[in-house]
């Protein structure tokens, strides 16, 4: 339909429809008739599609016909849950008149908005995942970037330049973007994006709209005064959010700004190949998190995954939580098991804080946020220890301890006034708990006493009418009545009015019952009305607790977090690691957490290995088979490290590490298509970000660079990159290879260290030992890998022979450039003739043979012996 349309061609009904969707014209707007969420012209088409439900037409409007689509009101958050998860943002418009009392179309207004970041309702929300909405606009080079958390009030302020956007977004991982009209950026796939107004991302105004909500003259007690982008794209995201729930944000209280160089950096590759919280193939599991989130509480979870995307450069926090992991397991029964026993009664305390702070908490919240706050002094319990002859706790967990303290008004307040078991939600009453206001009791009573006075009716009904069958009763779609059957009609006494003729029935009503229905569907009507307002004056009186809660659902669930780390020391034997000032690695018997786990019940043992990389001793080399455990060995070095930096022990005997502040990870490569980048044009990129920014403190993974191309070319790229790392970056580095000219580097760079894992051949199998042993290995059995890979016989044993012609060729030849060429003769050659026994075998395919063939054969080949 044209947006030009005269307005006053159309019905009043599609009149208001249209004004509401003018002001919402890139979002699906949902518009309430009676029982359903009707959607008209485009935005019935599109949601037709998206959620596979009937379009079809309702009549016309300005002669056009128009089209609609329509979902129940009952099953609304189904669809709605479907729709942000495809991207899309829904305005809900409700009706706000009163049917009864309307002239023309019933007065409507939207009540709600829901986007991909703005999501608080449990049904929309993963709750193992936080939602967040960011914001970002760029000046010169330089992004400025904020995001929001709903649902707890976070507000992150930070500042990057331009190259590192990819990295930040991977780490951050929003469910919505914002960006001026006017800004063209790169942004990852999947994610939604919103364009606003470029006057929404202007500094100045952006700085007046944010000390006006903190309430405060400037923005230097949070550290912002100084910032640009930042503070633009702030006041964007706090003006958007604020639109979306229609009201203000009381929960979002602060700001905290960002420093670049707070976490350990993880590029967007590393994050990718290190399988942190999803599989190289995009699948929640197995990866890192999968393995560690043993949480009893979704507060818990949330802060786990947050925690593995953000391990700390700083060891001071990582160290007080390991502090805190072994005092847990120190008395595991009493502390870790204890605290794990007595999560498992706190409801999801962050998110009922954040409904609270925008009023749209529901009746069960309440109930579930009054019940765990009276649980909290049993969680407390056993981190605080008897004053005689008790362990010192960790600082951290004393910590902890002190925030586990309910607000006393709060629960007093939820203790009495919410029902044990409340009702769902409100417009179904029973959520006030009996006692707590004495015009709700004294309503509840009149309705309370209908049954009573009906069966009362009923008895002096039969008795003047002499009807015994004669019943009283009630439906919400007639009221109250009395029925008689047919055959009773004659007996009906004159102050009986018809109400209903039914096929064997009539219903009637009278003066005396008629006067108690309007009193009983007034008293209910009122008492439904009434809870409605204490439930609301409820929740305003909560207001003033929501940071508090806040901040007891943080301790929750870092206290979640830590039992959970404890919990997986125990079961999978981990260890403690250790920070220390000088420069290095040193892992004794480190293992690769996620492959050792998925190696449980297969009968199999994951094979320790050592690492020791020093100031001395700065790149290994690491020379093997193909499925020898070369790309598992460095992986597993790089996991050791995060979780080390995140707070948790680590799969090892013992580990001791020295400042890092980047992992760096080159580990396989795909095409990139999309942008025209080839598989070695990946590589190249990705070893190209390392070379300029590694540092001697960043730990580099590098695995089979060069492979993309000509075996000179691949070999002279591998070569100057690997002195490149030890001239240059001189960083702590894992550099695998099968080139095995580079092992010759040893000679020349004290700092290079060879090591291999070796494999050995029993008969024609290969068999992989896993172990990391020093030095060179001597050859990386790529033919073997491929028969194992079920590779043709015959394709094998050519393999093979081709194998020995190329290297005899080779040390003929060294510098040869073309292997496959044929080699000059350099003198001539002395020809023997082959035995027959060798022609024969050479003809046989044993692979081809059956058993009876094949025993022929070998009498064959004995007769040709004589």
């Amino acid at each position: 339909m044209s947006k030009s349309a005269d307005s006053a061609k159309h019905t009043p009904m599609m009149q208001q429809y249209l004004a509401l969707k003018a002001q919402h014209p890139d979002t699906l707007l949902l518009y309430r008739m009676g029982d359903f969420y009707e959607l008209f012209y485009g935005d019935a088409e599109k949601a037709a599609r998206l959620l596979d439900i009937t379009l079809t037409t309702r009549g016309q409007s300005a002669g056009v016909p128009i089209k609609m689509a329509g979902i129940p009101y009952h099953a609304l958050e189904g669809y709605l849950a479907k729709l942000v998860k495809l991207g899309e943002s829904v305005v809900i418009c409700e009706q706000i008149g009163d049917p009864a009392t309307s002239k023309g179309p019933v007065e409507r207004a939207v009540s709600r908005i829901v986007t991909p970041g703005t999501l608080t309702d449990a049904s929309l929300l993963d709750e193992r995942r936080d939602v967040l909405l960011l914001a970002l606009t760029q000046a010169r080079q330089t992004v400025g970037l904020a995001r929001l958390n709903l649902a707890s009030g976070e507000f992150i302020l930070t500042e990057i330049p331009a190259a590192q956007l990819g990295a930040t977004l991977e780490r951050i991982r929003p469910a919505e973007i914002l960006l001026p009209d006017s800004l063209e950026i790169a942004l990852p796939e999947g994610v939604a994006r919103t364009r606003r107004p470029d006057w929404h991302f202007e500094p100045d105004s952006a700085k007046a709209l944010l000390c006006d909500h903190f309430k405060v003259r400037s923005l230097g007690g949070f550290g912002a005064d100084d910032l640009g982008p930042a503070l633009a794209a702030a006041g964007a995201l706090l003006q958007y959010a604020q639109a979306t729930q229609a009201r203000a944000l009381p929960h979002v209280q602060g700001l905290q700004v960002e420093l670049e160089g707070a976490y350990l950096g993880l590029d967007t590759a590393t994050r990718r190949n290190l399988e942190l919280t999803e599989t190289l193939r995009g699948q929640p599991a197995p990866t890192l998190f999968s393995l560690l989130d043993t949480c009893v509480t979704s507060m818990g979870a949330r802060y786990l995954r947050q925690a593995l995307h953000h391990p700390l450069r700083d060891p001071a926090l990582p160290a007080a939580r390991q502090e805190a992991v072994a005092v847990l397991l120190e008395d595991y029964g009493h502390l870790a098991g204890q605290v794990r026993r007595a999560l498992k009664g706190q409801a999801d305390l962050e998110r009922i804080a954040g409904r609270i702070a925008l009023m749209n908490a529901r009746p069960r919240d309440l109930s579930a946020l009054r019940d765990s706050l009276a649980q909290l002094p049993e969680l407390a319990a056993p981190l605080l220890p008897a004053r005689e002859a008790s362990p010192v706790l960790a600082p951290l967990l004393t910590q902890l301890a002190a925030e586990l303290v309910a607000p006393g008004e709060a629960l007093e307040l939820l203790s009495r006034a919410i029902a044990a078991e409340p009702a769902a939600l409100i417009r179904d009453g029973g959520v006030i708990a009996p006692g707590f206001d004495a015009d709700l009791d004294e309503l509840r009573a009149l309705n309370d006493n209908c049954g009573a006075f009906l069966m009362d009716l009923e008895v002096r009904e039969r008795e003047r009418t002499g009807i015994a069958s004669l019943k009283v009763e009630y439906n919400k779609v007639h009221g109250f009545y009395i029925e008689v059957t047919h055959t009773h009609v004659d007996k009906i006494p004159e102050d009986y009015r018809r109400r209903q003729t039914l096929k064997n029935a009539e219903r009637y009503i009278t003066p005396e019952l008629k006067a108690f229905e309007d009193k009983a569907l007034s008293a209910q009507e009122r008492g439904l009305a009434r809870e409605k307002a204490l439930f609301e004056d409820i929740l305003n009186r909560l207001q003033p607790e929501v940071s508090r809660l806040l901040a007891i659902a943080r301790a929750v669930a870092q206290l979640d977090m830590l039992a959970s780390f404890a919990d997986t020391a125990l079961r999978r034997n981990w260890c403690r690691p250790e920070f220390s000032s000088e420069a290095g690695i040193r892992i004794q018997g480190g293992r690769h957490p996620v492959v050792e786990g998925e190696m449980e019940g297969s009968g199999d043992t994951f094979i320790a290995n050592d690492l020791d990389l020093t100031d001395s001793r700065r790149l290994l080399l690491i020379t093997g088979p193909n499925m020898g455990g070369k790309s598992t060995y460095m992986r597993q070095t790089a996991l050791i490290a995060l979780l080390a930096h995140v707070g948790s022990f680590v799969p090892a005997a013992a580990a001791t590490l020295g400042p890092l502040d980047r992992i760096f990870t080159r580990i396989g490569a795909s095409d990139d298509l999309a942008s025209g980048r080839s598989t070695f044009m990946v590589e190249m990129t990705e070893a190209a970000a390392i070379l300029h920014h590694a540092s001697p403190n960043s730990l580099v993974l590098m695995d089979e660079i060069g492979r993309g191309t000509s075996t000179f070319d691949g070999l002279a790229l591998a070569f100057a990159i690997c002195r490149h790392l030890l001239e240059k970056n001189r960083s702590l580095t894992l550099f695998a290879t099968h080139y095995f000219e580079l092992t010759r580097l040893a000679q020349d760079y004290p700092t290079l260290a060879n090591v291999h894992l070796d494999a050995v051949e029993h008969g024609e199998r290969i068999v992989f030992l896993h172990a990391v042993e020093e030095g060179p290995a001597n050859q990386s059995y790529g033919i073997q890998v491929a028969a194992l890979a079920g590779m043709p016989g015959a394709v094998v044993r050519a393999a093979k022979k081709q194998l020995r012609d190329l290297e005899q060729k080779a040390s003929e030849n060294p510098l040869q450039p073309d292997l496959f060429a044929s080699a000059p003769a350099l003198e001539p050659e002395v020809h023997t003739e082959p035995h027959p026994v060798l022609d024969q075998l050479e003809a046989l395919d044993p692979d081809s043979l059956t058993p009876r063939e094949a025993l022929e054969a070998l009498y064959a080949l004995k007769g040709l012996l004589h």
